[in-house]
């Protein structure tokens, strides 16, 4: 663990002195919890486009918002408060694109990281298995074991856009395969998707091959259902609406 060489409270040794009910002693250094969370920050490979995304900078009660919405930010941050008593349940936000989702999930890790060490790790399905279909080359460097690892064994993983890629059987397969490890091993697995599930769609179309299940198959659908509390959002594109808007103003 890396400690700060001028450090005023420890002098680059990591251990502080302190002072408890009368009796003197030493703990750990906050110069060495800083290197932790930097470690596990980065660890987590949040995308410079979510940078700023937090649980405190989600607006609720606004014009844009509704019920659903303001009740997914109450879900994010119970599940915060709570963790880790909630156990291996994870959350799903489920609704059309621009509500909210992945920014929820994102300030859930941001926080589960700050504020209780917990190593948490964000992955965009499809590019996950962009990296693992161009391991398969030759010439690359990375192999699918070593792009997977992180993936199944991360204490908390959020997966976000699930269902995004066309529903091959490999893709189906690899995601069966991830699911299930983290399932097995009571691991925590945030989810984000676009696609809904039939009986919440409003435009009243079923089985045209839109919906979630279609997209990840029976199996795995319902294998969530055990994973993971699904939390539906509902309202209009915020990002299209706040850009709408600039541009209005420019």
């Amino acid at each position: 663990m890396a400690v700060e060489k001028d450090c005023p409270l420890c002098g680059g040794t990591g251990w502080q002195r302190v002072d408890k009910q009368g009796v003197p002693g030493v703990a750990r250094c906050e110069c060495t919890k800083r290197d932790r969370l930097e470690r596990l920050m980065e660890f987590a490979r949040i995308p410079a486009r979510y940078a700023d995304c937090e649980l405190d900078g989600f607006a609720t009660g606004k014009s844009l918002t509704t019920a659903s919405i303001d009740q997914a930010k109450f879900v994010a941050d119970t599940f915060v408060k709570e963790y880790p008593a909630t156990g291996p349940l994870g959350l799903m936000f489920m609704g059309n694109p621009g509500v909210g989702k992945t920014h929820l999930a994102v300030g859930i890790i941001k926080m589960l990281i700050r504020e209780k060490g917990v190593q948490c790790l964000f992955r965009t399905f499809p590019e996950l298995l962009k990296e693992i279909q161009n391991s398969y080359n030759p010439i690359s460097k990375n192999s699918e074991l070593s792009l997977l690892s992180p993936v199944l064994d991360a204490t908390v993983l959020v997966l976000d856009e699930i269902g995004a890629q066309n529903p091959s059987s490999w893709v189906k397969d690899t995601v069966g395969y991830i699911l299930n490890y983290r399932y097995n091993e009571n691991l925590v697995t945030i989810l984000t998707t676009n696609f809904l599930d039939d009986e919440r769609r409003e435009d009243g179309k079923k089985g045209d091959g839109s919906c979630l299940t279609d997209r990840i198959g029976d199996r795995m659908r319902s294998r969530l259902y055990e994973m993971c509390k699904t939390i539906p959002m509902t309202g209009s594109d915020f990002r299209q609406n706040v850009m709408h808007a600039n541009f209005e103003r420019m």
